[in-house]
């Protein structure tokens, strides 16, 4: 079995970590965290030890290191274990610099060492075969996409300080569904808007949490996301894609099936409100698809490539929303 260092005991480095520990095909050897009781914890859950990062990265009964870390530490942690010949999983993104990201995959490359990134929403159930149904043609050419993401609430503000901004944290994951839906017709144009309306604190930290932007490829397709920080009713999470021959769409999952129609109307029951629990299946799948990378050479979902192009449409938009202009990509 494969043996995995996972350095970070977050929330998302506990869905990782039991997804490993139940994967019948993994193991989780150590654990390290900044607050060493979160890491302790969490080693007793999936039966791992602790140590420090330094010594995770070196030690020679890890295979692999999965980094669910603040995103400022990710590219230094990724060029670590690339130097110590270690496969990695990294969560998104790779850091909020293109330029940096660009220098961390050339020590990845010179490693030659597998990466891939945590672009969890492509492994969806769901959303893949959404995608896979697109491939096979049966819209015929895809001409206008749309994404959909809205969240239950905000994260602390304390959080939005640090994490790149709207569109780096929380647009990308649809920047990188966007591509994916593509299939290799890149975005050549990013229109972005932007504003404050769920809470003024986020505009103080220089943030906002409203926001939507419109993109276009060099073939004419076009895609729009639009997000948001406030949705009361649950974790938001819709595609649709209309084509030539016809639509595609992956709505929201509900927690049962059931409806009720009655003299009120016509009612179904709420979607998740954790993006924990809706995404579930995805993190899982992301785990096992991980593994076949490793173990039977298959090519990741999520490259490293696939997060520098997320990230240049993050820095697009978030010119856009600056100048107030259409921005062209090269």
């Amino acid at each position: 079995m494969l043996r995995f260092g996972i350095l970070g005991a977050g929330r998302i480095g506990n869905v990782h970590a039991r997804a490993i520990a139940n994967s019948g095909r993994a193991t989780v050897s150590y654990i390290a965290d900044a607050m060493p009781e979160a890491a302790t914890k969490l080693a007793g859950i999936v039966s791992a030890k602790t140590q420090s990062v330094e010594e995770i990265i070196a030690a020679p009964d890890v295979d692999a290191i999965l980094i669910a870390t603040p995103t400022d530490t990710h590219a230094d942690l990724i060029e670590q274990a690339a130097r110590a010949g270690k496969a990695i999983l990294c969560e998104k993104p790779v850091s909020l610099s293109v330029e940096r990201i660009e220098q961390c995959l050339k020590v990845v490359e010179n490693a030659g060492v597998p990466l891939m990134i945590g672009f969890h929403r492509r492994y969806d159930p769901n959303f893949a075969f959404l995608e896979k149904r697109l491939r096979a043609g049966e819209i015929g050419d895809p001409e206008i996409i749309t994404i959909t993401c809205r969240d239950p609430s905000a994260p602390p503000v304390s959080y939005i300080e640090r994490s790149g901004g709207l569109y780096r944290d929380m647009m990308i994951h649809d920047f990188d569904m966007a591509r994916f839906l593509l299939g290799g017709d890149e975005i050549v144009t990013v229109h972005a808007l932007g504003g404050v309306m769920t809470d003024p604190e986020i505009g103080k930290a220089g943030d906002i949490d409203t926001a939507a932007v419109h993109m276009q490829t060099a073939s004419g397709k076009i895609v729009v996301i639009t997000n948001s920080r406030r949705a009361t009713y649950g974790h938001d999470q819709r595609i649709e894609v209309h084509g030539s021959k016809g639509l595609l769409r992956a709505a929201n999952i509900h927690d049962t099936t059931v409806e009720l129609a009655n003299e009120n109307g016509w009612t179904e029951d709420k979607i998740p409100f954790s993006f924990v629990e809706r995404y579930q299946l995805a993190y899982t799948a992301e785990i096992h698809k991980f593994l076949d990378f490793l173990e039977k050479g298959e090519a990741p979902r999520a490259s490293g490539h696939d997060g520098l192009m997320a990230q240049k449409l993050a820095e697009a938009a978030s010119e856009s929303l600056r100048t107030r202009q259409v921005v062209q990509l090269s």
